[in-house]
């Protein structure tokens, strides 16, 4: 029987772990949630960067803001002094409440919507370092190349619309509006990813983009039905030809980035449902399935060929 507010065991997945980097060369760090740094000898690149994770009453009841000392924490922690830029997949607090703080103290550009902007003049950032990125639209940075696809957020969308003038916080978690939504495909000469933060599509947009390893957001797939999941398989993995899929947005986001990671409780989503659909579908593709490691470097690519 599953109590609504139990969490599922992490340890019966612990053997799908992905294992550390050997080498010092292209390495992700996943931090929960969907936030993913991605770096090369030269260039760093954030995707969220969501590390404030407020408690559940808190965003309920309560007003939020970014909490720079957790940032600057956070920063330590991954040896990371300056960043070349920090893009939101779409504008919810657990994508976009952080992401204007690690701008600001790494001199990044804030890459995303126009309601992600907003979130970074909220915060104070100069018009310079806000880049409001199109469909298709491509970016560079180093070696990195950063495309960015319209998409669709993840069913039972909590905050939708947009973030029509400049957010102070702290404010009311709802003020975080969905804006628009990204599947990023990230280029480099050690291969391509995808970083698909919400567990949704639109049809055909990731049709021809090849890529060797897809992150993908599993958060609430475990309450979809067997057929939205085939389809969303399709449309994401198999459009994209990936060998390795990174499972991400699985974690309870309103548990401290300080304390080991663990899945949503059952009345939010299905964490072992979802796993076994996703690896039923990922071992007839013959595609590898790894739970990425919180603060741990690694190679997305290691082994591929």
């Amino acid at each position: 029987m599953k109590f609504p507010l139990a969490h599922p065991s992490l340890e019966p997945y612990r053997r799908y772990e992905q294992p550390p980097s050997t080498g010092d060369g292209f390495t992700a760090h996943f931090l929960g949630t969907s936030s993913v740094l991605l770096r090369d000898a030269n260039t760093a690149v954030l995707c969220d960067g969501f590390v404030t994770r407020p408690s559940l009453p808190r965003v309920a009841f309560g007003r939020i803001a970014p909490d720079r000392d957790l940032v600057t924490r956070a920063m330590r922690r991954l040896g990371v002094d300056t960043l070349d830029a920090v893009f939101c997949a779409h504008s919810h607090y657990d994508h976009a409440l952080d992401a204007p703080v690690w701008a600001e103290l790494t001199g990044a550009d804030l890459l995303g919507s126009p309601s992600t902007a907003q979130i970074g003049r909220g915060h104070g950032l100069p018009e310079p370092s806000l880049r409001v990125v199109s469909d298709a639209e491509v970016l560079s940075y180093g070696d990195f190349r950063l495309t960015f696809l319209e998409s669709v957020h993840s069913p039972g969308d909590r905050f939708p619309g947009t973030v029509d003038a400049p957010l102070v916080p702290p404010a009311r978690a709802s003020a975080w509006k969905t804006g628009t939504s990204y599947s990023i495909v990230v280029g480099h000469p050690r291969g391509r990813l995808v970083l698909h933060c919400s567990a949704n599509w639109r049809p055909g947009v990731l049709n021809g983009r090849d890529a060797d390893v897809v992150y993908l957001g599993i958060g609430v797939l475990g309450r979809q039905t067997s057929p939205f999941i085939d389809e969303y398989w399709n449309q994401v993995v198999r459009a994209t030809g990936a060998r390795r899929v990174v499972l991400m947005h699985w974690d309870d986001l309103f548990r401290g980035i300080g304390r080991p990671l663990r899945p949503m409780p059952y009345a939010m989503d299905d964490f072992p449902r979802a796993f076994r659909e996703i690896l039923a579908r990922a071992e007839a593709d013959e595609v590898e399935v790894v739970l990425p490691v919180p603060w741990q470097p690694a190679d997305p690519f290691a082994g591929l060929g």
